[in-house]
């Protein structure tokens, strides 16, 4: 079954130009133009990853993710004619995995849907875990347990731990960072990455007065902190 893409946007322009593109790459394409209708649509009908326009009449595209990230981890990718910094924090704050500013390239855009949609071509089964004390990552299922409990991440917080949990004890950089979760290139006054990682450490229940996993190393990055098992 080809894994189903849905679009939100009102450019309907942009939509049959992409509906056309994403189809030759064997993905099925689903586009609406209402936000509310499109929110229907995922209501009723599961999906694997959403195209999300933030500049929308009558419900702009946070108010709909802040609605998905309700009750959802579904991997969204916004977009925006913007290109406004501002517009990129507060969408990964809201829990976006991935931001792409209009106009763009349909094989950047590409890339980044294969990039998150990766995981789930894994073979059913295997399990490929990251153990340490109070911490359980399961690469694969992009499954995290928190002291037997767990923890819904979205798919660019999954990476961002699993990648900190290959490197223990190591000072990761922000440039280590951005190269190794995103594959792109952010400007060096981008705070994405401390976000990011904010609202990581906020999941996992660290607070600034309290660091179980990831401390900050002022003035370079972050270093992971967990004990293995």
């Amino acid at each position: 079954m080809p894994e189903k893409i849905l679009i939100i946007d009102d450019d309907t322009q942009l939509t049959e130009l992409l509906e056309e593109f994403l189809s030759s790459y064997n993905y099925a394409v689903v586009a609406r133009s209402d936000p509310l209708i499109g929110l229907k649509y995922l209501n009723k009908n599961p999906v694997d990853l959403l195209i999300l326009d933030i500049m929308m009449p009558e419900m702009d595209g946070f108010q709909v993710l802040r609605k998905i990230r309700e009750n959802s981890t579904l991997p969204i990718i916004m977009l925006t004619a913007k290109g406004d910094v501002t517009d990129r924090i507060v969408g990964l704050e809201l829990g976006a995995d991935d931001y792409l500013s209009k106009p763009f390239e349909p094989r950047e855009l590409l890339a980044r849907i294969q990039s998150i949609l990766r995981r789930s071509k894994a073979p059913a089964g295997m399990l490929d875990l990251l153990e340490f004390e109070g911490l359980t990552l399961n690469k694969l299922r992009e499954e995290v347990l928190l002291d037997g409990e767990m923890v819904h991440l979205s798919t660019t917080e999954f990476e961002a731990l699993v990648l900190f949990a290959e490197h223990p004890g190591e000072v990761l950089d922000r440039e280590f960072l951005v190269e190794n979760i995103r594959g792109i290139q952010w400007q060096s006054y981008d705070r994405s990455v401390d976000v990011l990682v904010s609202r990581l450490r906020n999941k996992l229940g660290e607070t600034p007065t309290s660091t179980r996993f990831i401390k900050t190393v002022h003035g370079v990055g972050y270093k992971f902190i967990g004990e293995k098992k």
